[in-house]
């Protein structure tokens, strides 16, 4: 009786770790790729050393296949393109002469073509564009053309080079005959050409239509040129002077949206304190004809204050009165600092005991405190720019060699003159700028905490 060893031997199958177990369905069926696995095992060669790895796979591969010459797409699907092979005969083709259409000196070439397409007319001949230069008889120009600049023969001249160079008016230029006629520029010979067309389409021109007829400006040309040729001809002095022009126009710029910006805010803040003292004086008014029972009841509605914006608490559920006496988050850190800088030198606590009048009156006096600090920060701003442009122009007066005036008008007074020494005791704490170039972020920071140092003080005085 044959035995599962005996079978693979006779299959010539590779036999297992147990040969002698019972032969199984997938041991027959197969066969066939284990000899195929077989067969395909070969050797396989190393990389010798010190060779890189890009030139070993041009000299050898695992598949023993030839280096590949050319890019090619081996992608499976749709894309990969089949040869459709048919059972017709291939179309013949034959070295042919031809002639373009284009050339006018009888020139023949030969070609490769099909041989159903001989006799037909060169294809790439269609590509040949030529300009329409139009055409004048003698009497059209001594009724419409005539110009005593310009002759007949110098006219004919003219339009045959435009005929030829196809309205290349820089080859027309370099081939127009200076010699025999007067010496013409670029745009002379535009204006003249440009000229007579325009002439010609009106005049060819049907009744009750309006042509389109082109205007050549040779002036505006000549112009463009010269300033084109001013501009190259540039020395390096004139090119860092006008760089420097340009950054002087900038800062000029922005020191006027400065000056803008400035007085924008002044006036807010103007229109603030008048709103909110009117606002005041009819909450005063309100407040003295409503009953005690009322007050006591009624929550009263905190004001909406110009210097800070107090949020209501509007929402359902139970609120505690010391969150009314929070600062919003638009309050920056510098009117925080100088509002607990003044309350603690005045004596006033700075978390005080929540009462309905005590929150409102609280509330008041610093939205009060920070429009206070912003005025006083404006008026500094407004004073400082005032010194700066008055210095600017006493060093014009002494880069001039003239004299500051003193005295000589109405408007011109002591009072509103001062000299040169009082503007210097009076600002020492300021810096003073006689270029007038702009403010400096480190600058404007020293300035705004000197103006809101002199500000407290000023509030600590009595």
């Amino acid at each position: 009786m044959a035995t599962g060893a005996d079978v693979r031997d006779i299959l010539e199958l590779a036999g297992g770790d147990n040969d002698a177990g019972p032969i199984s369905k997938k041991d027959i069926i197969n066969s066939d790729k284990k000899k195929a696995k077989k067969a395909t095992e070969t050797l396989t060669f190393k990389r010798p050393e010190g060779m890189h790895r890009e030139v070993y796979a041009l000299l050898y591969s695992d598949k023993k296949d030839a280096p590949p010459l050319l890019p090619s797409d081996t992608t499976q699907g749709y894309r990969t393109v089949k040869a459709k092979l048919g059972c017709k005969k291939v179309r013949p083709w034959k070295w042919m002469p031809f002639a373009n259409p284009a050339r006018r000196d009888g020139a023949i070439f030969h070609h490769w073509r099909r041989a159903a397409e001989e006799g037909k007319d060169y294809p790439f001949a269609r590509f040949n564009k030529t300009v329409q230069v139009p055409v004048y008889s003698e009497q059209e120009y001594q009724m419409y053309l005539h110009d005593d600049g310009w002759t007949k023969t110098e006219t004919d001249h003219l339009f045959d080079l435009c005929k030829r160079f196809d309205l290349r008016f820089i080859v027309i230029h370099d081939r127009y005959d200076h010699q025999q006629y007067r010496k013409r520029s670029v745009e002379d010979l535009k204006e003249r050409y440009y000229n007579i067309c325009g002439k010609l389409t009106k005049v060819r021109a049907t009744t009750g239509t309006e042509p389109k007829i082109y205007i050549f400006d040779a002036g505006h040309e000549r112009r463009r040129k010269e300033q084109l040729e001013r501009l190259f001809n540039r020395t390096p002095e004139q090119v860092a002077e006008e760089e420097y022009l340009v950054q002087e126009l900038r800062k000029i710029e922005t020191r006027k949206k400065e000056r803008e910006k400035n007085a924008q805010d002044i006036q807010k803040l103007i229109t603030a304190a008048d709103t909110n003292t009117e606002m005041r004086r009819a909450e005063r008014k309100a407040t003295k004809k409503k009953l005690p029972q009322k007050r006591e009841t009624e929550k009263p509605a905190v004001p909406e204050t110009a210097g800070i914006k107090f949020p209501d608490f509007k929402s359902a559920g139970v609120t505690l009165r010391s969150q009314r006496m929070k600062l919003p988050s638009s309050v920056g850190q510098k009117k925080i600092k100088a509002i607990e800088q003044i309350l603690t030198e005045q004596g006033v606590d700075l978390n005080p005991m929540p009462t309905e009048e005590i929150v409102q009156m609280f509330n008041e006096l610093r939205s009060d405190l920070v429009l206070l600090y912003e005025l006083k920060q404006a008026h500094s701003n407004c004073e400082y720019e005032q010194q700066m442009l008055r210095h600017r122009y006493e060093a014009l007066l002494k880069a001039g060699g003239g004299a500051a005036p003193q005295g000589e008008g109405p408007s011109m007074d002591a009072q509103s003159w001062p000299s040169a020494d009082d503007i210097k005791t009076e600002a020492k704490e300021q810096i003073i700028d006689v270029v007038g170039a702009p403010l400096t972020p480190n600058s404007r920071k020293r300035r705004e905490s000197a103006s809101s140092s002199s500000s407290i003080k000023k509030v600590k005085k009595p």
